[in-house]
């Protein structure tokens, strides 16, 4: 039996149909007739096998043979026949959507959700869903009662939320990208814990669920988690290919860095007082070195931030537990709010305490938009940390905490993402060279004007291109 508080590495590479290949990668040796879409589903669910007992990523695997993208194949989607998963809040035809909850028991979706159908328009191969911490909510993907995802680079240590099964699956090598969305940094996190490339989209880059159409104020962006700057932006351009956002400026494929240099502004430390950890401090001023030596100006920024934004926003967190314990039968008949973990109900219990105030969270939150805009002022991107402080061990966030502890330690690990999805700014967390003591990845992020993921792209690329990033097979 593993001793997870030992490091234990667990990744999948190997000698067989997918190789080292990244997503763009192997649909290019699909296309080219080296390997079938039949040979790349068969080597993944092997390789999936192989670790996931160790991690705890999968929530569900499609029965029968994988389902491909509709068309896709024969149109030439940008990851035609490339295995991948769906995370569990996602409605994926024909497999139940439990969004990581023990509160109901979930039945099988009728249809794929908005986004799923965007997705499998690139031709992607769906194998199955990804765990999350119920609802989302989490920075780590625990649970009360059950065995929490775990971090391929370290088995010890969270891989992060929410999306933290497809980000375990994709760092460990099982499968070259996975769907994962960002409501509070859903993305990013899971991202800067595994060592991978997250990018949260600008707010309508992509297709929209039903759901954060209703919500006052939508934070929610779905997108990847991969390995390679490349397949971010091919996800990008495939999307775009599907369904071009009318409010936005067309993106495109980025396909590298770009020789305009840009003047861009870092913080190390949140807005709101958290100060970041000695790692992740180093991490930030270690970038800062080598966009200066790659030519970028880059200077120290203060983002004018609204002072009761921390509070704003975890009201508005609490707003959205009370409405799911509220409206939780839509999702089962049996769905029982009092089986909702501890985050889950904390949130809510502190919402019904604060309700009064929600018209002025939201005022206030929307008013973001302008303080944020105005730090912007001269600069083409904003660097910062991802997280505070570096990858927590398992058990630090876990919903069985009392909730007072708990989410004063979120609130000190999750001091920057946020702004992001309340802006609907886009933003990407690429992995920094070093790591920690542990040997766990740390990340960096890079945010951008909305519409401006090109840029992002373009900067990422060239950190890619001027240091790779580490590789979990070479450790």
């Amino acid at each position: 039996m593993t001793n997870f508080d030992e490091r234990s590495i667990v990744h999948a590479f190997r000698d067989d149909a997918l190789g080292e290949h990244d997503a763009v990668g192997l649909a290019a040796a699909i296309r080219r007739g080296e390997i079938s879409p039949a040979e790349a589903a068969r080597d993944a669910r092997e390789r999936v096998r192989a670790v996931d007992g160790r991690l705890g990523a999968v929530q569900a695997h499609v029965a029968g043979p994988a389902h491909t993208g509709e068309g896709a194949a024969a149109t030439g989607g940008a990851f035609s026949g490339v295995p991948t998963f769906i995370k569990d809040n996602t409605d994926y035809r024909g497999l139940p959507t439990g969004h990581g909850s023990a509160a109901f028991r979930p039945r099988a979706a009728r249809r794929h959700a908005p986004f799923a159908q965007q997705f499998l328009s690139s031709g992607v191969t769906v194998l199955g869903k990804t765990r999350l911490p119920e609802f989302g909510f989490s920075p780590t993907t625990e649970y009360d009662g059950a065995e929490p995802v775990r971090n391929p680079w370290h088995t010890g240590y969270s891989a992060g939320g929410s999306s933290g099964g497809s980000a375990a699956l994709v760092a460990a090598g099982a499968v070259p990208i996975a769907h994962a969305n960002d409501g509070g940094g859903s993305i990013r996190i899971p991202a800067a814990c595994c060592g991978l490339v997250g990018l949260k989209p600008s707010r309508g880059r992509v297709v929209a669920s039903a759901l954060t159409r209703q919500l006052p104020l939508d934070i929610i962006s779905d997108g990847i988690v991969s390995r390679s700057v490349r397949d971010a932006a091919a996800f990008l351009a495939a999307a775009e290919t599907y369904r071009r956002s009318p409010d936005l400026p067309p993106l495109g494929l980025v396909e590298g860095p770009s020789g305009r240099r840009l003047r861009i502004g870092f913080l190390l430390d949140s807005p709101n007082g958290v100060r970041s950890d000695a790692a992740t401090r180093a991490a930030v001023t270690e970038t800062v070195s080598t966009l200066g030596r790659l030519g970028h100006t880059v200077e120290p920024v203060e983002l004018g931030m609204d002072p009761s934004f921390t509070d704003d926003f975890l009201t508005y967190w609490g707003m959205l537990s009370f409405l799911l314990g509220a409206t939780g039968r839509t999702l089962g008949a049996d769905f029982d709010r009092h089986r909702m973990d501890g985050l889950s109900q904390g949130l809510r219990d502190e919402y019904l305490r604060n309700w009064r105030r929600t018209p002025g969270v939201l005022r206030r939150l929307k008013r973001t938009r302008e303080a944020y805009a105005a730090s912007f002022r001269g600069l083409d991107l904003l660097l910062s940390p991802v997280l505070a402080h570096t990858t927590p061990p398992i058990g630090h966030l876990s919903p069985a905490v009392p909730y007072a502890q708990l989410i004063e330690r979120i609130l000190a690990y999750v001091a920057f993402t946020p702004v992001d999805n309340v802006v609907g700014t886009p933003s990407v967390s690429v992995p920094a060279p070093h790591a920690t003591t542990d040997g766990l990845p740390i990340g960096v992020m890079f945010s951008a004007r909305p519409g401006g993921e090109r840029k992002l792209l373009e900067i990422a690329f060239e950190l890619e291109a001027d240091r790779p990033f580490r590789r979990i097979q070479d450790q």
